[in-house]
C-alpha cells in the first residue's frame, strides 16, 4: 500500500512540473537570436533570396535551436527551482548573450566570439548533467552519464575548428554541432528509461512557438508602418493578422486539447520535430514582409509562401500525430484534403496572376481549415 502510495505521488509530482519564472527569462534572451536569424531571410537579389542566405539562415538558426534545446532537456529531466541549477542557468544567459551579439552573415568577422557562446552554452549543459548523475540512481544516472559525458565529442571537435581557415572552420564546426545533435538519437536505449516529462516539455516548445509567431505580428507592424496606407495594404494586414489567429488557433489548441501529455517517450519527435517548425515559422515571417513588399521574382514568391506553409503542415501533422488521442489523429482523408487545398490554390497562382493580397488571404484560409479539422 505505502509503495503504490509513493509511486502515485512521485507520478503526480511528476505531472505538476512546471515553467518557472527563470526559464520563461531564458527564454526571452533568445527573442533577438531568432530575430536576427529570420531577418537573413529578407536579403533580395535579382528577384529572389539567393541560395548563400538560405543556407546562412539554416546554419545560423540551427545552433540557435539546439542550445536552447540542450538546456530545456535538461531542466526537463532533472532540473529543479534550486539555488545552484539557479545558478548554471543565470551562467548560461551570458553565453547567450555573447553568442547573440555575434550572430550575422558575416561569419568571419565574429566567429570567435560565437564560438566561445555556443560552446559556452552547451558546456554547462554537459558539466550540469555530470554533475546531477552523482545524486541520481538506476536508469536516471546511466542517462545523465550519457549525456554528460558523450556531449563533450561535439564540443571538442567544434572547438577545433579554431585551429583551421576557410571553409574547413566551418565544416569542422558543423561536423561537431551535427554530433551532437545526433547523440540523443544514438543513445535512445538510455533515454526511454528515463522518459521526458510531456507536459513540460510540450509547453516549454510552445513558448518558443509563441516567440516565433511574434516575429511574424512584427512583419505586421512592418506593413502597418509602411509610408502610406492603400485598401490593399490595410486588407493585407487584416488577413496577415487573422492567419496568425488561425496559427495560433491550430497549434495552442492541439497542445491543450488534442494531445495525451501522460505519455512517457524520449520526445524525440517532439525535439526533432519541432527544428522544422521553427524553421517553417520563420519563413511564413519573412513571406509575410516579402509579399508585401513585392520584391521577389513571381514564381520564387509562390514557391517560398507555399514551401514554408507546406513545410509547417507536414511537421506539425507529424509531431502531433503520436501524441494525440488515437480517436483524433488525422486520418488519410483530411491529409488529401489540405494538400489538395494547398495545390489548388498553388495551380491557380502559377497560372495567374495573383495579388499579395489574396495569396495572403489564400494562406489564412488554409490555416482556418486545418484548425477546424484538428481541433
Amino acid at each position: 500500500m505505502n509503495k503504490h502510495t509513493s509511486g502515485f505521488e512521485h507520478n503526480s509530482a511528476f505531472a505538476e512540473k512546471k515553467v518557472t519564472w527563470l526559464e520563461l527569462f531564458y527564454d526571452l534572451l533568445f527573442v533577438a537570436a531568432v530575430s536576427k536569424a529570420s531577418h537573413v531571410l529578407l536579403h533580395v537579389e535579382s528577384g529572389s533570396i539567393p541560395f548563400e542566405y538560405l543556407s546562412k539562415f539554416i546554419l545560423i538558426f540551427v545552433p540557435i535551436w539546439w542550445a536552447w534545446v540542450g538546456q530545456s532537456l535538461f531542466v526537463n529531466r532533472f532540473g529543479q527551482d534550486i539555488f545552484s541549477h539557479r545558478i548554471f542557468l543565470i551562467l548560461q544567459l551570458f553565453f547567450v548573450l555573447i553568442m547573440t551579439a555575434s550572430l550575422s552573415v558575416d561569419f568571419d568577422q565574429y566567429y570567435v566570439s560565437f564560438l566561445i557562446g555556443y560552446v559556452g552554452l552547451r558546456a554547462m549543459t554537459a558539466i550540469q548533467y555530470l554533475s546531477v548523475q552523482k545524486k541520481e540512481e538506476a536508469d536516471r544516472k546511466i542517462t545523465a552519464r550519457y549525456l554528460g559525458s558523450r556531449f563533450w565529442i561535439g564540443l571538442v571537435i567544434s572547438s577545433l575548428s579554431l585551429f583551421f581557415d576557410s571553409w574547413i572552420r566551418y565544416l569542422v564546426l558543423y561536423a561537431g554541432i551535427i554530433i551532437d545533435i545526433l547523440l540523443p538519437l544514438i543513445g535512445r536505449q538510455y533515454l526511454v528509461k528515463s522518459p521526458i516529462n510531456t507536459h513540460h516539455l510540450l509547453e516549454r516548445f510552445s513558448l518558443f512557438t509563441l516567440i516565433l509567431l511574434g516575429e511574424s505580428v512584427i512583419s505586421i507592424l512592418a506593413v502597418l508602418q509602411s509610408s502610406y496606407w492603400t485598401w490593399q495594404s490595410v486588407l493585407f494586414a487584416i488577413l496577415t493578422f487573422l492567419l496568425i489567429i488561425a496559427m495560433w488557433w491550430q497549434y495552442f489548441d492541439n497542445v491543450e486539447k488534442k494531445v495525451d501529455k501522460t505519455i512517457e517517450t524520449a520526445g524525440q519527435t517532439i525535439i526533432y520535430g519541432h527544428l522544422f517548425i521553427y524553421i517553417s515559422l520563420c519563413m511564413i515571417a519573412a513571406s509575410i514582409q516579402l509579399l508585401f513588399l513585392e520584391q521577389l521574382n513571381y514564381t520564387f514568391m509562390l514557391c517560398f509562401v507555399f514551401g514554408s506553409v507546406l513545410l509547417y503542415f507536414f511537421s506539425t501533422s507529424l509531431v502531433f500525430h503520436k501524441y494525440r488521442h488515437l480517436h483524433q489523429r488525422l486520418g488519410i482523408f483530411h491529409l488529401a484534403l489540405l494538400l489538395g487545398l494547398l495545390g489548388v490554390f498553388f495551380t491557380v497562382d502559377l497560372f495567374f496572376l495573383i495579388p499579395n493580397y489574396l495569396i495572403i488571404g489564400e494562406m489564412m484560409l488554409f490555416f482556418v481549415v486545418y484548425a477546424k479539422l484538428t481541433t
